[in-house]
């Protein structure tokens, strides 16, 4: 018995050629895609297609950054062996942390399968180069849901507070600039470390470019040049041409399951810094005296390379899928941030949709998109480090990578859906079709 062709249903004898527009159409179709919304998504693409090319040039250069960091650093086929245990002279895994160093500018870096997310990545930097009695100061604002159980501004065990080190932070101005005065007041002779989020987490303010962290990073060491100046890089890495520790950050953390991993890496994390910090982290991820020396890759170092490898065009595909789902949520009169038009500094794209109903809908449309669980209907919950009930969409090949397809929010006012990732830009495209066409479905919106 012949498959149906889903292309066009006229069996295997028809012709695929993907010459006439009639094609998509038909492809759309069996995703449940009206031609409406495709006839939407189409119009804004050709709207903001000019802007594709400015993101494929910052890709190809740091691909040829990674690329000859690698070729630097002489890795090999050797690299990619396994170790276990305690992981003593695993040459691909302290290979890897050098490549990560020339990647990012910096001295030193520990980049560990050991480390299981992003918070686990910021919290090990800030536990390993913080003392009771020391303050830790965010100059942009409440750092993001998971942190804040980590400083101890929310109640949670083994938190900063509890070991004596205080947090402070400094509101943006209402334009989304920072407020200088106030944050030379803020500081102290308790403040030690200073922590910069560059992207927006939950918060309704735009990310930063290296350039205003560099700006920010010379105004506070003009006045206290002892600091320790931590950026928190979760979804920017690669976006730009250059990254913070190459604009006076001492340490830049992040998650190999967002951009820096490329969609591969199974599970880790990144410190890039100076060499003390760096250090100071090691001993806290491991032990006192034990440090760097330890960790086994458990035959994650093939991963942990292709996925750096690919990361540059990884996230060049979510940048472009962010562009386009800003370009659709405008055209249906929602509030995106940033805009279409605007430079992009990380891959997410908050979109204000202003009801709970909205957001839940977007979600599961997206989850439709998905290659894995396509079937399941996410749904709002609790969830370990954030206040608010949470809905997430991800049906991913690597549990919670949000590099991949993916889309969250609490359900509190605004009511906002955080929408990134797409391994591939058509994968994004079709998300951004199915949220549209779930919405529409569930008569919340009109075309």
């Amino acid at each position: 018995m012949k498959s149906e062709n889903i292309y066009n249903g006229t069996g295997s004898g028809a012709d695929t050629s993907c010459n006439s527009t009639g094609v998509a159409d038909n492809i759309y179709a069996a995703f449940g895609i009206s031609s409406g919304v495709a006839a939407l998504v189409k119009e804004a693409e050709e709207k903001v297609r000019h802007r594709f090319a400015g993101i494929d040039e910052i890709c190809e250069y740091n691909t040829m950054k990674v690329v000859r960091a690698m070729q630097e650093c002489n890795v090999s086929e050797a690299c990619m062996l396994e170790t276990t245990g305690y992981g003593y002279n695993d040459v691909g895994r302290d290979r890897l942390e050098e490549v990560y160093a020339r990647i990012f500018g910096t001295e030193d870096a520990l980049v560990r399968s050991q480390i299981v997310c992003g918070t686990h990545a910021l919290a090990t930097a800030l536990f390993g180069n913080t003392r009771p009695g020391d303050e830790i100061l965010s100059p942009v604002g409440m750092p993001y849901d998971t942190l804040q159980q980590v400083l101890g501004v929310t109640e949670g065990r083994g938190s900063l507070k509890e070991y004596g080190v205080s947090f402070r932070y400094v509101d943006l101005l209402p334009d989304g600039g920072f407020d200088y005065e106030g944050i030379r007041a803020a500081i102290n002779d308790r403040t030690r470390l200073v922590e910069i989020q560059r992207s927006r987490g939950y918060a309704e303010r735009r990310s930063f470019s290296v350039a205003e962290i560099g700006e920010l990073i010379s105004f506070i060491r003009s006045i206290r040049p002892d600091l320790i100046f931590m950026v928190d890089n979760c979804y920017g890495e690669y976006t730009e041409l250059t990254e913070p520790s190459q604009a006076g950050a001492d340490m830049v953390v992040g998650s190999l399951i967002k951009n820096p991993g490329g969609g591969i890496a199974p599970v880790g994390g990144y410190i890039a810094g100076t060499h003390e910090c760096v250090e100071n982290a090691a001993m806290w991820l491991t032990a006192p005296g034990l440090g760097k020396e330890l960790g086994p890759s458990l035959g994650n170092n093939r991963l942990l390379y292709q996925g750096t490898f690919l990361a540059p065009t990884v996230t060049a595909a979510a940048e472009k899928a962010a562009v386009l789902a800003s370009a659709v949520f405008e055209r249906l009169g929602f509030t995106a941030n940033p805009g279409a038009e605007e430079v992009r500094h990380d891959i997410i794209e908050s979109i204000r949709l202003g009801s709970p109903e909205l957001v839940i809908s977007f979600c599961r449309g997206i989850q439709k998109a998905a290659a894995v669980d396509a079937f399941a209907a996410p749904e709002p919950a609790p969830m370990p480090g954030y206040e608010s009930d949470i809905i997430m969409a991800a049906g991913c090949f690597i549990s919670g990578s949000s590099i991949e397809l993916s889309a969250d929010g609490p359900l509190r006012e605004p009511y906002q859906v955080f929408f990134q990732g797409g391994l591939t830009y058509p994968h994004g495209k079709l998300g951004i079709m199915k949220a549209v066409q779930q919405m529409l479905d569930d008569g919340l919106i009109r075309l």
